[in-house]
């Protein structure tokens, strides 16, 4: 069990798992996951969201999540400005293992090391239920966009390009 499985089950909040066999050769893990899942549960990939992290104004210190479809690309301007910061950029993926205490391809919003500043991009309030990285490469998590927003005290905004 994941730290964000674990998270969930001690503030009981509604969420079902979904697994599938990872290919350890793929590195493009949300349209992997959109691509096995999306036809077996007859969800879209706009369903189905990734988990960056990123780093303000160039500093290793100061990170935030921002949690968007597989399919779109993060727009980066947008981001800093909704953080309030000049420059958002994607942080080093040794980083964010570090910070985040899951492996890129793995990292959830949920149940990290230390919480940091998150958003979800507005697309996810169109869906009853979203998908979300359940810890490991692998597993999804699906959850209301609202519960997830709760519980990561998160701001939905317009992230992608």
């Amino acid at each position: 069990m994941t730290p964000a499985i674990r998270l969930l089950k001690k503030h009981k909040i509604k969420f079902n798992i979904h697994q599938y066999q990872h290919d350890s050769h793929q590195s493009h893990y949300g349209q992997e996951a959109a691509n096995k899942l999306g036809m077996e549960l007859n969800i879209v990939a706009g369903q189905i969201f990734k988990t960056l992290v990123v780093s303000l104004n160039g500093d290793n210190k100061t990170l935030a999540v921002c949690v968007l479809p597989v399919d779109c690309t993060l727009d980066l301007k947008q981001a800093a400005k909704i953080l309030a910061c000049k420059k958002v950029e994607l942080a080093d993926p040794q980083l964010a293992q570090k910070r985040t205490g899951y492996i890129v391809g793995g990292i959830s919003p949920l149940g990290q090391k230390q919480q940091l500043p998150t958003l979800i991009d507005n697309s996810a309030e169109q869906y009853a239920t979203i998908m979300v990285s359940g810890g490991k490469r692998g597993l999804e998590i699906e959850i209301s966009p609202e519960d997830l927003a709760t519980e990561l005290n998160a701001k939905f905004a317009k992230l992608t390009v």
